[in-house]
């Protein structure tokens, strides 16, 4: 069987489903915890790997709001920013849509605009320097409640606080308790001032919740969305419509969404004709990374190089970007592999 890691290696990315705090490697969740000695974040970055196995997605979620913590001044926001652009470099990941929580930050004392002026400045410098273009997802904790979810909406949407790079409005947290619907208002305002929906459904719930996303918050992709399959008509309406799934599959394994890989319902979305990406999620957490998830959708999906570069193509097709830059990085891709074939 071919080893397809160096070709993944090279191959020119987007990645759409991709948490800001859950992508800080372990060197970086250290740093920031020496920084703040009171977290119970271990300051070993070895000894994060331990941190991090997750009985559950309640246990996940604790963990992750842990580290969240950690993140206490616009130093550490622009810090863990760039390194996280840094770490999609060396992925050949060219464009990727961040997900950043800033009810998170902002409710821990952070200014709102330093906190903006911290993210624009990592992204301008991420473009120039590591060729990188990263574009926000502004997203609502669940967990947290309307307050959170109504800040949420002003931080995205006021003039003055929205950073030029946001370009979509999501829904992340736990799910189990935290039925989709409620946030409407939320998404009605955040897609009147232009933004896209891209809500998390359907990783630790139903098909309901999937439903509830396009029908209330008028999703144009899905984060996640696992328990599609279990609905034959879900799976028709997302295909018919076009409408892309973010697929993470270790992520779905270490939450314990999925018993095993070899279980995980990425087979039937693709049969099914739905529009896959695939995503790495809190890739260090994980103990992934999108090169990694790409091997693993390989595997699958029994994929070669032709099929990888399509699953590459899938998500410039399902990202945001600008016309000219998807024309652009679909080229990219294509080059790319007609140079690796010829080989």
């Amino acid at each position: 069987m071919t080893d397809l890691h160096p070709f993944i290696a090279g191959l020119p990315k987007a990645e759409l489903h991709v948490h800001h705090v859950g992508s800080a490697s372990p060197r970086i969740v250290a740093e920031l915890a020496a920084r703040h000695a009171d977290s119970k974040v271990p300051t070993d970055p070895e000894a994060l790997a331990d941190y991090f196995t997750f009985t559950d997605f309640a246990h996940f979620i604790d963990v992750y709001l842990s580290v969240v913590d950690l993140i206490r001044t616009p130093e550490d926001v622009r810090l863990l920013t760039y390194e996280v652009a840094r770490d999609m470099a060396r992925q050949n990941i060219r464009y990727a849509e961040l997900t950043i929580t800033p009810f998170s930050s902002t409710r821990r004392g952070i200014d709102e605009r330093a906190f903006m002026d911290a993210i624009e400045d990592a992204r301008k410098a991420a473009e120039t320097e590591l060729g990188t273009v990263l574009r926000w997802c502004f997203d609502i904790p669940g967990e947290a409640g309307l307050d959170a979810a109504a800040e949420t909406a002003r931080l995205a949407t006021e003039d003055g606080v929205r950073p030029e790079g946001l370009v979509s409005f999501g829904l992340g947290g736990p799910e189990i308790g935290v039925p989709r619907p409620q946030f409407k208002p939320y998404f009605d305002r955040a897609i009147a001032a232009g933004l896209h929906s891209v809500p998390h459904s359907g990783e630790s719930t139903g098909p309901q919740s999937i439903w509830d996303a396009l029908t209330e918050l008028r999703a144009e992709r899905i984060g996640h969305g696992t328990s599609a399959t279990q609905d034959p008509a879900l799976l028709a309406h997302l295909a018919e419509h076009r409408i892309a799934l973010e697929v993470c599959p270790t992520s779905n394994l270490a939450t314990r969404v999925v018993p095993s890989l070899d279980e995980h319902p990425v087979k039937e979305m693709v049969a099914a004709g739905v529009l896959v990406t695939i995503n790495s999620d809190d890739p260090p957490m994980f103990g992934s990374d999108l090169n990694n998830e790409y091997a693993v959708a390989a595997r699958l999906l029994d994929l070669d190089e032709q099929g990888l570069a399509g699953l590459a193509k899938n998500a410039v097709d399902a990202s945001f970007l600008d016309p000219a830059g998807k024309t652009k990085l679909t080229a990219e891709i294509d080059d790319y592999t007609a140079k690796w074939l010829a080989r």
